[in-house]
């Protein structure tokens, strides 16, 4: 999706950036990963699938995707962009009936950054993004069933079950944005600071020269 090509949006510990191909040789060590494999539901790709992969993300209207990056390593300006890498976060608009209807998924690809509120606060600010840039309304999660703490940190999120899919094992979660939650979806991303990605790329760049 092209709307967030140019978008930064900095919390207190992740900053989402939009996935371009200077994250996609990273992004491809880490889904080498079986355990990855088998919590995200993907096959293995080749590094030039992996490169279609992220064109074709850009491009398609019904795939909104930021790369997770630790704040702290990123505001230093001392590692790469890639160094700061832990994961990503994604929305799919899977009903072409009800476009405020998106199913959304984070990965926190980094081990050592799992169990932190790393995942909670990026999903906090793509729901939030979604809700005020893409005009969401219900949010939908689908998660294995072997993953409680994904399933733990989206009921904490105020998601409730709908249902449970036997065949492919996995549980069904689902939040209706209410004007009550609306309000509280915005009260827990009202630190988030956004930017102009190409701004900030290009200070970084006057900064390192």
């Amino acid at each position: 999706m092209k709307i967030n090509q140019n978008t930064i949006l900095q919390g207190k510990r992740v900053t989402l950036v939009p996935y371009t191909p200077a994250h996609v040789p990273r992004y491809h060590e880490w889904m080498k990963s079986e355990e990855l494999q088998r919590l995200t539901a993907s096959e293995p790709l080749s590094l030039e699938q992996e490169y279609e992969m992220q064109s074709g993300w850009r491009e398609d209207t019904d795939k909104c995707t930021f790369i997770v990056l630790d704040t702290e390593k990123w505001s230093r300006q001392i590692s790469t962009e890639e160094d700061c890498m832990i994961g990503d976060v994604n929305l799919f608009l899977t009903d072409p009936e009800d476009p405020t209807l998106g199913e959304i998924e984070v990965m926190i690809a980094e081990a050592s950054y799992r169990g932190r509120g790393f995942g909670k606060e990026a999903t906090l600010i793509m729901m939030s993004y979604g809700m005020t840039q893409l005009g969401l309304a219900t949010f939908e999660a689908k998660i294995g069933l072997e993953n409680k703490t994904s399933i733990g940190m989206f009921k904490k999120l105020h998601f409730k079950e709908v249902g449970v899919n036997s065949i492919f094992q996995e549980v069904a979660l689902r939040l209706i944005v209410d004007e009550q939650e609306r309000q509280w979806l915005l009260e827990q991303t009202s630190h988030v600071d956004e930017q102009n990605y190409n701004i900030v790329k290009l200070q970084n760049r006057v900064c390192d020269s």
